[in-house]
């Protein structure tokens, strides 16, 4: 299993030398919204309710988050976030 996880890890693109300043560059004010709210238990759908937003929007937005700090789940995404301190 641990194998399963290394392999897994080294397959997820990350961004090398990403700072907190390039981070907050690179998320758009809409992602960073979306991202706040990510640390919550509310779903997609949610989400986009409290924003006035569809939610393919909110899928699209989660998709960039994800892309641009190098994960690939939610949680992935909140701990990224947590250590360039934007959340």
């Amino acid at each position: 299993m641990l194998l399963r996880l290394e392999r897994r890890l080294d397959a997820t693109p990350r961004i090398a030398g990403l700072t907190h300043r390039s981070a907050t560059d690179a998320l758009s004010d809409a992602e960073l919204s979306v991202l706040r709210l990510l640390r919550s238990e509310l779903s997609q759908r949610e989400i986009g309710y409290e924003l006035h937003l569809s939610i393919n929007t909110i899928k699209t937005h989660t998709r960039s988050i994800y892309r641009k700090l190098g994960a690939a789940t939610r949680d992935e995404a909140l701990e990224r976030a947590r250590d360039l301190s934007l959340v």
